[in-house]
């Protein structure tokens, strides 16, 4: 599915659909960041790259343990995420599809996504294979909203969502699961986690799939065929964490994931002249993670962490006859990424001065030519973290160097003043950049050389309360673009302006927890005024727990306002009608080593269309079984 040249249904391509069926949790939010140490419970790394508490974070952040995402039954990691502050979703179809994240209304190739540390994501389309994580083999999830480069560099636009494997476990644990759903789908996964003396591992498998329903449903469209397009995916990862001494810990981890998805596409060129009722076209998916990480602490106010790491997204489409399995032409876009950082922090009382160096290169093959297959970027960062009784900061600034379009500085500033005891006002400002992906540069009959960086400012008010079992928080933001270049159109926009305003919070009272969430977000290109494409203005997310002895209900409900997308002719906008989805669910811990997972996702059979042309999920139910020794 990855042919550029299907401009519908390609990750690689101009345009991406959105997502189907959805899921709730209740959420941890104040920062986050990556965790490449074992992370705590109320300490996040993302938010200022150093481990944070919770309550001292001051970006807007949300954070997911294990236990939350336990209850995702099915569904994906881009379900997961379609239901948190600040994010909405894309995906060329209902299942394990090409698929694309929005996070504050910036363009999916606008956030950065890392794996244990490693920045993962296609250099052609500019963004990430999401469908290749396997939901099962995630540990922890910490989103940061907000322009992010000073921190990250380039592309941190609207944000960085790191994901973290499964971590070792200090006795060993053995763990399997199987589920069942509708439209043929199966689930399984084993693991084996635990410690012996100063060696930690984790070592996991799974495998999903379905028979699919047809992930086009607009009869009218050059490539619809009514038949199911399925799925089938699987994964195997390891972890091992070495305590070589109490001053230093070196680790090793590895993600290998397969997807093999059907979608409805023509093969171009088409040598078999196959026609959209005889084509069987298939998407190969792949992600290849590995990152070696060492920590070293030096001295007691120093502590240093080197890690080295390589993330192959690997994406090629095949063509079938599906009357005889004849070969009909294939095309392939594959990304390698290798990354190098070495960060030092050295504690000042409370504060923390930290010095980065970051080295990355990356290089395409595809089946397409284009005039330049490789770059290489160079940062070096540094940031001050102030922490004092009422009131706390953080400056960053970032140099980088990208080896086709020269050298970048980028800044932020974070203030955050304690009110009282339960209320906290924080400000922030600072600027990010994003240089064009290999696609809109070079990308044949669609690429434009001349294509320059966008570059961006951000400023954000924040107030947060956090008070017994009870938190909340609300922030304005405005993240004005210079230089957008529009996904559909490959046009650069004089400006882009990303406005917008996130409520979310959390309460829990006896055996109940209630949390909920409400973004507004309305990005629009200048001078034209236009709406970008696949963004509600309103989405709200809320989500019930009641804990009966060993079980546990949930309820989940999700709303979403209408959207613009382009019409099948690329002529003009259509508009796609609001929607509302209701989930229900139960977990039952049938005794220390058996537990039951029950799912009915859009209980009341929502008819929506998140994109045009693309199919989402009716009602449909899931059941699995978890064992753990």
């Amino acid at each position: 599915m990855k042919n550029f040249a299907l401009l519908l249904t390609s990750r690689a391509g101009i345009c991406v659909a959105c997502a189907a069926s959805t899921v709730g949790f209740v959420v941890n939010s104040a920062n986050a960041q990556t965790a490449t140490t074992p992370a705590l419970q109320d300490v996040v790394i993302t938010a200022n790259r150093i481990p944070t508490k919770l309550t001292d974070v001051l970006a807007d952040v949300t954070v997911l343990d294990r236990s939350e995402l336990d209850l995702a039954g099915q569904s994906s990691l881009l379900d997961v995420l379609a239901n948190l502050p600040g994010i909405q979703i894309s995906r060329n179809g209902s299942y394990r599809s090409s698929s694309g994240v929005f996070l504050r209304g910036a363009t999916s190739s606008q956030t950065v996504i890392l794996l244990d540390g490693v920045r993962i994501g296609s250099a052609t389309s500019g963004t990430p294979a999401l469908e290749n994580i396997p939901l099962d083999r995630i540990e922890r999830i910490e989103v940061l909203r907000g322009a992010a480069s000073a921190l990250y560099g380039a592309d941190a636009v609207g944000g960085v969502i790191q994901i973290i494997t499964r971590e070792p476990e200090r006795k060993p644990v053995y763990t399997a699961n199987v589920g069942i759903g509708g439209d043929g789908q199966r689930q399984a996964s084993v693991a084996l986690r635990g410690s012996t003396s100063d060696l930690g591992y984790s070592l996991g498998w799974s495998r999903e799939r379905a028979d699919g329903i047809s992930v086009l449903v607009n009869p009218l469209s050059s490539a619809f065929n009514p038949d199911r397009d399925g799925f089938q995916a699987s994964s195997v990862d390891a972890k091992l964490r070495y305590q070589v001494s109490p001053q230093h810990q070196v680790s090793v981890g590895l993600l290998h994931s397969d997807t093999d998805y059907q979608f409805d596409g023509a093969a171009s060129p088409n040598p078999l002249k196959l026609t959209k009722a005889n084509t069987d076209a298939r998407a190969y998916s792949t992600l290849n993670n590995l990152s070696a990480q060492w920590q070293a602490q030096w001295l007691p106010n120093w502590k240093s962490t080197l890690l080295l790491g390589t993330a192959e997204d690997q994406s090629v489409t095949k063509y079938f006859r599906s009357t005889d399995g004849a070969f009909g032409g294939s095309g392939k876009f594959n990304t390698d990424r290798r990354h190098a950082s070495w960060q030092n922090d050295f504690s000042l009382g409370q504060d923390v001065l930290s010095f980065a160096l970051e080295e990355r290169r990356e290089e395409v093959d595809s089946s397409m030519n284009y005039a330049v297959k490789a770059r290489d970027l160079r940062g070096v960062m540094l940031s001050y973290a102030l922490r004092a009784e009422d009131w706390s900061a953080l400056a960053v600034l970032r140099s980088d160097h990208n080896s086709q379009f020269g050298s970048f500085t980028n800044w932020s500033l974070s203030g955050g003043y304690q009110l009282n005891s339960a209320w906290r006002a924080v400000l922030s400002a600072g600027t990010s950049f994003q240089a064009p992906s290999f696609n809109q540069l070079y990308y044949p009959g669609f690429g434009n050389p001349t294509l320059t960086p966008q570059q961006n400012r951000s400023n954000e008010l924040g107030l947060k309360y956090r008070e017994g079992q009870l938190n909340f928080e609300a922030t304005v933001y405005q993240n004005d673009i210079r230089g957008f270049i529009t996904p559909s159109t490959n046009l650069q926009s004089a400006l882009a302006e990303l406005r917008g305003i996130s409520l979310h919070g959390g309460w829990q009272f006896g055996a109940s927890q209630i949390s909920a969430s409400y973004d507004y977000a309305d990005p629009r290109t200048q001078p034209n005024n236009l709406r970008l494409l696949r963004i509600a203005r309103h989405v709200a997310n809320f989500r019930l727990q009641h804990q009966l002895s060993d079980l546990s209900l949930f309820t989940e409900l999700k709303f979403s306002s209408d959207r613009e997308d382009n019409n099948l002719s690329f002529t003009g906008r259509d508009k796609l009608a609001a929607y509302s989805l209701l989930n229900v669910g139960l977990n039952w811990q049938i005794n220390s080593q058996w537990a039951l997972l029950l799912r009915v996702n859009n209980l009341n059979n929502s008819r929506y269309v998140l994109a045009n042309n693309y199919s989402t999920l009716g009602r449909n139910a899931f059941a699995s079984l978890s064992w753990k020794y």
